[in-house]
């Protein structure tokens, strides 16, 4: 009797049926309807305990958990949880939790976690593409110009409603603060124009140091984003602090400070008017306010504009004659042996570098950054030649 023509419950009174009459012995029946001798016995011995209902389908969970946290320990951590405005979290509720029961078993952090969970006391977070670390340790500054710090200072409403982003340039070394400009938003084309007039009055500096939000980085290759490209070909070297340590900008954070409490509080009618405030600011703290850490004399009487003159066309690339140099297609990948290799749509039409560091491994460089390495062999199993450069 195959099993597909009745459902399970059926085909187990069946079977019952079948062996109260001594149809044929038990391993006749079970070959008849397919089970073996083992799943026959469990039939027979659950319809001898207790009847019809033992051929129910049964839980397959343990009767007994001695794993399981108990009730009022469940209870406590949803307490503590709602108990508190800042909302502990795994870690900080498993102290709390030793501190009221030092004589119990504290749950795992996990656990904690899994029962907040299915509490409705977790928000599940959206996972994020982090920024590639910044590789290389920020490198002493020793002149003017030799390090610019950039940043948004955070953005507030103007008396109209609209929006205003702050964007700050200073020279690290002699605090002079290049820009403060107020801007509609974060978007690249009036960020590049605000560099423009910048570069085109005081020059290039060497280096721009910045945090990871737009538009100086992004989550491709290196970190980095359209602007950080264009100063790349400027021959300006970008470095990002790491997420979460405003410290490695601590200048420019603190100048932050000082120009929140002068300039934007409250905030003016309109961008025209935050502008003008803006503008009065800079002059103030460039001029007329003399800095501690510089000897209390003025970041204007120590800075003096770069040598290093804007061009109004961009330089090519340059790369030692070692370097294998290969253009980036339109659809961001490098053309290698009878292979493809992936680098970033972020580069089409950009030359990268080439460097071979080991037999089959190859080091891949925009300018003087690098944006990862690849494996020429790493093709086996693959129908496409296709490589991804790995940072």
């Amino acid at each position: 009797m195959p099993w597909k023509e009745v459902k399970p419950m059926e085909q187990k009174i069946l079977f019952i049926a079948d062996y109260l009459r001594e149809v044929s012995s038990i391993t006749e029946l079970c070959a008849t309807y397919g089970i073996s001798r083992k799943t026959g016995y469990k039939w027979i011995h659950r319809y001898a305990q207790l009847g019809m209902d033992g051929l129910a389908e049964q839980s397959r969970s343990p009767a007994t958990c001695p794993t399981k946290t108990p009730y009022h320990i469940q209870q406590a951590i949803i307490e503590l949880r709602q108990q508190f405005q800042t909302r502990p979290g795994a870690k900080k509720l498993q102290v709390l939790l030793a501190q009221r029961y030092p004589n119990e078993v504290i749950p795992s952090k996990s656990t904690i976690y899994n029962i907040l969970s299915r509490a409705g006391l977790v928000q599940a977070r959206r996972r994020r593409r982090r920024v590639t670390p910044y590789a290389q340790p920020f490198a002493a500054v020793k002149r003017v110009n030799g390090l610019w710090s950039v940043d948004y200072k955070g953005q507030f409403k103007l008396g109209n409603g609209q929006w205003c982003y702050p964007l700050t340039v200073m020279d690290h070394q002699s605090r002079y603060l290049c820009g403060c400009q107020a801007l509609k938003g974060t978007r690249l084309k009036e960020t590049q124009a605000a560099f423009i007039r910048l570069f085109r009055q005081y020059g290039l500096p060497e280096r721009i140091r910045s945090d990871n939000g737009v538009p100086f980085a992004s989550t491709a290759r290196g970190g980095l984003s359209r602007l950080s490209l264009w100063w790349i070909r400027l021959g300006i070297l970008p470095e990002r602090i790491e997420p979460g340590k405003p410290q490695q900008n601590g200048r420019h954070e603190r100048m932050h400070l000082t120009l929140k409490e002068a300039a934007t509080r409250p905030p003016s009618a309109n961008m025209k008017a935050q502008q003008r405030r803006l503008d009065r600011f800079r002059a103030e703290y460039n001029e007329q306010r003399p800095h501690e850490a510089l000897d209390q004399k003025t970041p204007a009487s120590c800075y003096s504009p770069s040598r290093r003159a804007y061009p109004e066309r961009l330089p090519e690339l340059h790369y030692p004659d070692y370097f294998e140099v290969r253009k980036v297609s339109s659809n961001g990948v490098v053309y290698w042996h009878n292979k493809m290799v992936y680098v970033s749509h972020l580069l089409k039409g950009e030359p990268v570098g080439l460097e071979q560091v080991d037999d089959g491994i190859w080091k891949v460089y925009f300018g003087p950054v690098t944006l990862g390495r690849f494996d020429e062999t790493d093709i086996k199993g693959k129908t496409v030649p296709y490589i991804t450069v790995k940072v």
